[in-house]
């Protein structure tokens, strides 16, 4: 089977190598496999340049949002993040989320970023190469895909559950949009993404871009020169979303790492609003993405634009 992982920048050359050879991410830490793969691909730095943590707890490349949420109590508790990707190969590459440089195989890293945003929520890895169903908690759950199906999703039982639990609004998904530089479910040379083809249009889906940096109003900032983007289709732009990547901090960049800190957004929100469904989790952060801070927004590029914690947080109350 093929499947193309999305690799952080900072890991891209070594993760390339590898993740050409297993299903792909949607950031920059890039790796394919026989049917699954590409999303992204890392690009290898020899050293990370160190990611200090700040008094809030939060890391470097995190926004000022997500501490403000901690304080609030909001980390994820409740809820469940189970992150799909490559944990039985032997893909590892170097970068620092915050607790020291380190080589990890690719599913580690993106395990650890949603972790990371969402400290209360229940992590749970899922290879994907797993030829068995995708199997829901009885509560909110959260599934992260960084990675490509280079093959028709009919023929691998895991990624056919998906999609079929995406339709029905089972669970919020988050998918890395790919590191390509074109427009999300578009054919490249290399490749076709069947996975974000079939999840597009489904009611649970956020298709997750990266940004060069968390903006601000008056620090805006722009698409990363790798991210897939919105494109012209009304059904990616309305469930698409970008979020900051302080890839020079942490020796990584790519859409599939972007996903999971929109995956550990989507886990913080459902742990204030415990009654809400994924739809209703899923509508919250796509109806309340600022556009004051991105250069030039259009909606071709950013979709609905910066996710916002702080925003989606707000209410007493959603519906």
């Amino acid at each position: 089977m093929h499947k193309t992982q999305f690799s952080p920048i900072g890991f891209v050359a070594g993760l390339v190598v590898c993740l050409m050879a297993a299903p792909g991410f949607a950031g920059d830490l890039g790796a394919q496999v026989s049917g699954k793969g590409r999303i992204g691909a890392p690009t290898t730095e020899s050293r990370s340049s160190g990611c200090p943590q700040n008094a809030d707890g939060t890391f470097c490349w995190m926004s000022p949002d997500i501490g403000v949420a901690w304080a609030s109590g909001y980390t994820g508790s409740g809820v469940s993040v189970t992150v799909v990707d490559d944990f039985a190969g032997g893909i590892e590459d170097f970068g620092d989320l915050g607790h020291g440089p380190k080589w990890r195989q690719r599913g580690k890293w993106i395990a650890q970023a949603a972790r990371m945003v969402a400290p209360g929520a229940k992590t749970v890895e899922l290879d994907y190469f797993t030829p068995v169903p995708l199997t829901l908690e009885d509560r909110l759950n959260v599934i992260n895909l960084s990675y490509t199906l280079e093959q028709p999703v009919s023929g691998y039982p895991l990624e056919q559950s998906i999609v079929d639990a995406a339709r029905a609004g089972a669970a919020v998904f988050t998918k890395a949009a790919g590191n390509e530089s074109v427009a999300v479910g578009t054919p490249t040379e290399r490749y076709i993404d069947f996975l974000a083809l079939e999840l597009t249009g489904t009611q649970s889906t956020i298709f997750v871009g990266a940004l060069e940096h968390n903006g601000t109003p008056e620090n805006k900032a722009k698409l990363a020169s790798y991210s897939n983007y919105a494109g012209s289709d009304s059904e990616v732009q309305n469930n698409f979303l970008t979020v900051g990547l302080e890839s020079d901090k942490i020796g990584l960049s790519g859409t599939s790492v972007a996903a999971p800190i929109v995956a550990g957004y989507a886990a913080i929100v459902g742990s204030k609003f415990t009654s809400a469904t994924p739809t209703q989790i899923t509508n919250q952060l796509l109806d309340t993405a600022r556009t004051d801070t991105l250069v030039n927004y259009n909606p071709e590029i950013y979709g609905r634009g910066e996710a916002s914690l702080s925003r989606a947080l707000a209410p007493a109350s959603i519906r």
